[in-house]
């Protein structure tokens, strides 16, 4: 198909579409006219030469008529009838003025012979004295009738037919103008370009459904450019943050070694060697979630999730709450479900004031997770906005304790893979209540 279009983008006339809707339809339009056409003319041509027929029968019945009462003295001054008068052995006894250069065929009742040069259609009747009357009717002007409608219907149906492609081809171009329009602003769309829209139709119809649907298209694709693009760019600069840090020290250590010593230098460069790895995690997990990469499903117990992050927590000296949490299965990944108790559970007890508590319970169909804690808490305007990411609403604590920003986008985006929802409110305490809903098992 591509060497079917030229450079310019442009296709050969008669392979566009509407060339071949245009001709689709005057063939159509076409064929249906011819046949029509055929169909009246054999019905005129029926109904001429039936009426005919019956004036010619009704003239001889009448002259029939006029032979039993008067004779055939009167048949010779007919100048207007083309009739014989003939006796049983054949021999014609009268004749009118027109009907003396020979004998009609008698024996061709109802056929068209030729008489003298002429069509004529033959139409026999007896006499009550067993003669028989002959009467030719010329039927030439039944011809001349016929053609001149064969011709009009010739004329009729050309004159159809391209009017037909005319307007077809007319209307087709006006429909398919926005198409066109489409098309040029579509091929001046570049991936730096992405802010430009295909023009909508006003019509309502499904072209403009096309262009409507086109630019819902663009819109996703210029959201997701610009979320890749912020997303490289937040990347480089959470990576570029724990490598300074390493080369200050580093050459801080080189330049003055009585500044620093080896262990220092060591923590420094451990602390941020892990805060990289997570960072790197991260983007690994988020990206497997964005490329919707297979996951190994089975039957996970949440509550166990929960309270293993419990006790980690607790172990790290933080006041958890965990009364809350009952038995409650559910199907998914073991590994990226337990990224969301982990993720949920480190966001709490960063920005917690003194506790925190781990809920899990069964609501219906869903299997409920909720994670409170009583710091202060998420304005609501911001609610929607902490699950992106690389977003940090409180920008220097969450640095110092080694938040990177996509701990809750990897939230999301589990739970957004495992079919469930993550929203975030107010806890009883006042700080924030982070709510996951799964679909539980069995």
């Amino acid at each position: 198909m591509a060497d079917q279009v030229s450079a310019s983008g442009r296709m050969p006339v008669l392979r566009t579409l509407r060339a071949r809707i245009t001709a689709a339809a005057t063939v159509i339009v076409a064929v249906v006219m011819i046949l029509a056409s055929i169909g009246f003319s054999a019905v005129l041509g029926s109904e001429v030469r039936d009426a005919t027929t019956r004036a010619a029968e009704t003239r001889a019945s009448e002259l029939t008529t006029r032979i039993d009462d008067t004779g055939t003295a009167g048949i010779p001054d007919l100048d207007d009838d083309i009739v014989q008068v003939i006796d049983e052995s054949g021999r014609v006894i009268a004749a009118s003025e027109d009907a003396e250069d020979g004998t009609l065929p008698a024996d061709r009742d109802g056929e068209v012979v030729t008489y003298d040069g002429d069509p004529v259609l033959i139409v026999v009747e007896e006499t009550d004295d067993d003669m028989r009357v002959v009467l030719a009717t010329p039927v030439d002007g039944d011809e001349a009738t016929l053609a001149t409608a064969g011709w009009l219907l010739a004329a009729s149906t050309l004159l159809v037919v391209l009017v037909v492609a005319a307007v077809t081809w007319w209307v087709v171009g006006r429909a398919l103008r926005p198409v066109g329009r489409i098309r040029r602003e579509v091929e001046d769309i570049t991936a730096d370009r992405l802010d430009r829209r295909v023009p909508e139709p006003s019509s309502g119809d499904e072209i403009a459904a096309l262009a409507v649907t086109m630019n819902r298209m663009l819109d996703r694709l210029d959201a997701s450019a610009s979320a890749q693009r912020r997303f490289v760019s937040d990347a480089s600069h959470e990576l570029r943050s724990p490598l300074a840090t390493m080369r200050q020290h580093a050459e801080l250590a080189r330049a003055h070694p009585d500044a620093t010593t080896l262990d220092d230098l060591a923590e420094v460069v451990a602390a941020e060697g892990v805060r990289m790895q997570d960072l790197v995690d991260g983007l690994l997990v988020l990206t497997r979630l964005d490329e919707q990469a297979p996951q190994r499903r089975g039957v996970v117990d949440l509550d166990d999730l929960a309270l293993a992050e419990v006790s980690r927590l607790r172990a790290a000296g933080v006041t958890v709450d965990s009364s809350a949490i009952t038995a409650v299965q559910v199907a998914g990944d073991e590994r990226l479900l337990g990224r969301i108790a982990r993720n949920l559970a480190d966001n709490a007890a960063r920005h917690a004031a003194s506790r925190v508590a781990v809920g899990v319970a069964r609501d219906g169909a869903d299997a409920v997770l909720t994670v409170d804690d009583d710091g202060t808490g998420i304005p609501a305007s911001e609610r929607e906005r902490v699950f992106e990411r690389f977003v940090r609403l409180d920008e220097g604590r969450a640095r110092d304790a080694g938040g990177s920003g996509l701990g809750l986008a990897i939230v999301a985006g589990v739970v957004r893979a495992s079919g469930g929802t993550v929203a975030v409110g107010e806890s009883p305490w006042g700080g924030a209540r982070f709510t996951v809903r799964l679909p539980a098992a069995g």
